[in-house]
């Protein structure tokens, strides 16, 4: 059987594109802020989980 890749991409295109038009910008703006706070945390524990391993050996 044959793969016709632009239907795959198309219905995938179209999908997407009908999910977003769904979000409000409320949505996206708290998204993106609850992204920025994950990784500064990550960013923080990892920088203070090195410092402490550093002082042990």
């Amino acid at each position: 059987m044959k793969t016709n890749h632009q239907l795959g991409i198309g219905t995938t295109g179209g999908t997407l594109l009908g999910i977003i038009g769904q979000l409000g910008m409320h949505d996206m703006l708290r998204t993106a802020l609850l992204a920025a706070i994950g990784a500064v945390v990550s960013f923080a524990v990892t920088w203070l989980l090195q410092r402490l391993w550093r002082r042990r050996h």
